[in-house]
Order: C-alpha cells, then structure tokens, then sequence
C-alpha cells in the first residue's frame, strides 16, 4: 500500500466496484431487518463499527425492530447502551461490559449468551446457531480484491464476514492506515478434516493480512470518521502493586528452580485494571525476552515493548487508555515487526494455548476456599459482563492463574468465601490464586490442602477467623472436599439481608457451635 495519501479515499478504498455500494449509515441500517441476526465487529471497545449501529436505534425510535447481535466482546462509543435503550437487542452474545446492558439482562429483557470468546464462530460454522444474515465490519482498507483489513480489532469479524449473506462495510478514515499489514487472518478447516492450526510461536505468521470474501456480498461501503474509546483502566494501587510482587517473586523462584527461564512462557492476561497493573509491573522483574499470546494488547503490552521486556505480542485487538493512545498510535509503524492481530478463535483456540505452554493471568470476582473461580456473577445470580476467554485460557494453560483483591466495598464483602456463588473456572483448572496478602500455589494440593493454602495466603485478616471456623467444622463432619452445607451459601445470604458479609464474624461462630 501506498501510504502517501492514506487519508483519501481511494487510497483506503481500492476495490474497483466500490462507488457503486457507497451510501449512507441510514441507507445501510436499512438492510437489517426485523428478526434478523447480525454480527457486528468490536472487541473490548475496539474497531467496532460506529455509525451503522446508531442509525438503526435511530431507525429503530420511530419504528421499531430487534435482531440478535453477536460480537467479538464488548462494543465501545456507548454503542450497546444506545442499542438497549431503543430495544433493539433481542438476544445479545457473546460478552458485554455496558451498564444499561447489563441491567437489561439482569431484568430479562435481553437475552444473553455467555460464551466462551473461542466458541462463538465454531457454533456457528458448524450451524449450532442461527445463520447470520448481515455482518457490520470497521475497515481501515479495502483491497483491490474486496478484502476487508480490519482496524484495531479482529475479533469474530473475518468468519461472520466470511458467513453472512451480506457485509457492510464502514471505511474509518480516522483509523491509522498503518494497521493494515498487522492482521493475520486464518480460517480453520470445517470438521471432521480440519488440519493442526500451524501457529507454533506467537510470532507465527499463517493467514493472509485481509478478510478475503466474495466481493459480490459486500452490500454497502460507509465512509465514516471516528475513534475507539479509550480505555478506563486505572494505574496501580498499592494492592494491585502488591499482586504483582507476589507474582513476580513466584516466576523467580520459579526460574530458580529449572521450572521457567527467565523469558518465562507466552503471556496472557484478561482485561481490566488489576491484569493490566500485573502486566506492567513485570518490567521491574529480572525477565528478559518476554513474549505474549493473549487477547487484548492493553497499556501493559506497550510498556513492556518500550522497556525493551517484550519482544513480540500476538493478540486480537488493541484497546489503549487516551494517554497511551496518544503515545502508540503515530508511532505503529515502530512496533509493526513485534505485533499481530489474529481472529479470536484463534487468540483463545484450546489447543493452541496448550501447545505454547501459556502463562495465563485473569481477574476473578470471587474465588472460594477450594480454589473454584466466579467470574461472572455477582452473588450467583446477576451478569456481570461474561466469562470471556479466561475459560479458553485456564483449563488449557500451563500455568492457570487468577488475581482479585482480597476485599469489596471497602471491606464489606469478601472475595474468599466458603463456596463460590457461580463456578466459572473450577478447582481443576486453577493453579494460583493472589490477593494483596499473597499467592497460594495449589498445584499438586488435594481440597483440603488447597483450602488451608487459600485462607492463609489470600484471605483478608477481617474474614480469615471465620474462615477458619467454618473449614475447621467442615472437617469435622468429614468428606474429600469438606463443606456445611446449610453454611456454603450464608456469606451470600448475609449480603442480601445486611448489605455486607461483617456480621458473620459472631454469626457464623455461634451457628456453627450450637
């Protein structure tokens, strides 16, 4: 590509037929009809398209229509909750993150599909789901063959490019043209034929740098201008600080013993302020020649290649706080030989994370003193945003391993309870959990082993007595994975009835005496 002139069009825009679908977002909305299923581009507030979407909730204002929509992940610029609020949204899959959403769901008004991110495509192709009748692609280019180039994100775009019977295109002038040439786009074989996926290093390059498509589905092109939103995470606090060194103090010993080296094994880490922290404090760590394989190359992904850390970053979007933005986005060409940007099926495919031996760091919700992981619901019944890919990650990783601070609400709720409200990831598919008050490695630890590690190193000092209790009369009345069960739930309960888990400090105590 010519990049003397990457803001006009027709440097962009080099498929031939392409004025003859030029038309407005209205005129493109209007193609989505009632009922239909459509999938749309974006994952975690990247490359999703903007204007096409407003057009149908402003459509939808005056006469109204709902479709599924699947995405990536999460949609940026407000987009699902301007979808919510015109009722658009029938059903929604597979990830979300927006507030309005979310209290849709909760109220069963809309219909959420909480998938894990590498499955979405796979049910699809294998038509486990409805077909989708019309995909809504950002582009930062189109080429002279009609193939789409993505922008910051890839997501589940190429396949439901690749499956609908109609594309719309939205051509962002505002997206760097520098993109073009990061992705790398590679359709698995239909089953049961499919070949091994020959990604062999996070640096394995196997597809093609554009969404090849028949260019005759492509049913209209928007010329758009507009930028992803930034992302909301924090910078470090002392407890995430903290979570950090007791991991960086774990991958040393680790290297001290044989275990790792010192460029330690590909990464990964979900998305969100406290892995981001995690991430960024690996630069202060005597680890060299690092390397990723992850979904969502945050802030932490670029601090660590400016440092000189991180040699390469294989991941699926780009999503970049406003400051870091500023930093990265003139200067892509610099990181254009150590960056890539694949489909998500294949940033989160089981068996590739397997093969690589994945270091994978996750944020959980809650956790319970046997090492099962809630990452979804709050006190077991209300989405939060969805299980995304740390599912694909923690059953297939080498080392599964996932943070949360010890408390909530200023110390109102534990992140340790007895019992996990909703299971996630369980006992089996967890190997490290961390707080600010240290790292339990449960690996090689049967329940009750785990279960002693986990309230001695995670627990905040507020909750550990009750803790105790609670597993001491466990083990009383006996059992491989010991439990009160009139007890398991009464730290939920407390929630509900209180406001707060506080009471249980003479509650508990005297319930499990008498």
């Amino acid at each position: 590509m010519d990049r003397s002139d990457t803001g006009s069009i027709e440097a962009r825009c080099r498929w031939v037929g392409w004025q003859d679908k030029r038309c407005t977002a209205e005129q493109a909305a209007a193609l989505i009809e009632d009922g239909m299923t459509v999938g749309m581009s974006g994952f975690t507030r990247a490359g999703e398209a903007k204007e096409v979407p407003r057009a149908l909730a402003e459509r939808a204002a005056r006469s109204p229509l709902s479709i599924t929509l699947m995405t990536g992940a999460s949609l940026g610029n407000d987009l699902d909750k301007v979808l919510t609020d015109a009722k658009v949204l029938s059903r929604r899959m597979p990830f979300q993150v927006d507030a309005t959403l979310r209290r849709a769901i909760n109220a069963g008004e809309v219909m959420f599909i909480d998938q894990h991110l590498s499955e979405t495509v796979e049910l699809l192709r294998n038509r486990q789901l409805a077909e989708i009748d019309v995909a809504v692609v950002e582009a930062c280019a189109i080429t002279e063959e009609g193939g789409i180039v993505p922008t910051s994100s890839v997501g589940n775009s190429a396949s439901y490019a690749i499956l609908a019977d109609k594309v719309i295109i939205e051509l962002n002038l505002d997206a760097p043209a520098e993109l073009e040439g990061l992705h790398d786009i590679y359709i698995p074989q239909m089953r049961p034929t499919r070949t091994p996926i020959p990604v062999v290093a996070p640096d394995s390059r196997i597809g093609t740098p554009y969404i090849p498509i028949d260019p005759q589905k492509i049913a209209a092109i928007v010329v758009t201008k507009g930028k992803d939103s930034p992302s909301t995470v924090l910078p470090p606090d002392v407890d995430t600080q903290r979570i950090a060194d007791h991991l960086i103090s774990f991958f040393s010993d680790e290297v001290r013993i044989g275990r790792l080296t010192p460029s330690l094994l590909p990464l990964q880490a979900g998305i969100g302020t406290m892995a981001n922290a995690v991430m960024t404090g690996l630069a202060e760590g005597p680890f060299e020649h690092l390397t990723m394989y992850s979904e969502v190359l945050q802030d932490s992904t670029f601090d660590l290649l400016d440092s000189g850390k991180l040699d390469y970053a294989s991941g699926c979007s780009i999503t970049l706080s406003e400051a870091c933005g500023e930093r990265v986005w003139p200067r892509l060409d610099d990181y254009r030989d150590r960056l890539i940007l694949r489909p998500q099926e294949l940033s989160n495919h089981p068996g590739i994370v397997r093969r690589l031996g994945i270091i994978a760091i996750n944020t959980a919700l809650e956790v319970d003193i046997y090492g099962n992981v809630n990452s979804t619901h709050v006190g077991g019944t209300k989405m939060m945003n969805g299980i995304g890919g740390s599912g694909d990650f923690a059953r297939n990783a080498q080392l599964s391993i996932f943070v949360t601070k010890s408390v909530a609400k200023g110390g109102d709720l534990s992140s340790v309870v007895p019992f996990a409200s909703h299971v996630d990831h369980t006992e089996h598919d967890v190997d490290i959990l961390v707080t600010e008050h240290g790292l339990a490695d449960l690996r090689g630890l049967a329940p009750r082993e785990r279960a002693v590690r986990v309230i001695e190193q995670c627990v905040d000092p507020l909750y550990r007595p009750a803790l105790r209790r609670y597993f001491e009369e466990a083990c009383r009345r006996g059992g491989h994975t010991p439990h009160c069960l009139e007890q398991a739930l009464s730290w939920h309960m407390a929630v509900e009835r209180d406001g707060h888990m506080r009471s249980l400090q003479e509650e508990e105590a005297g319930a499990l005496s008498a």
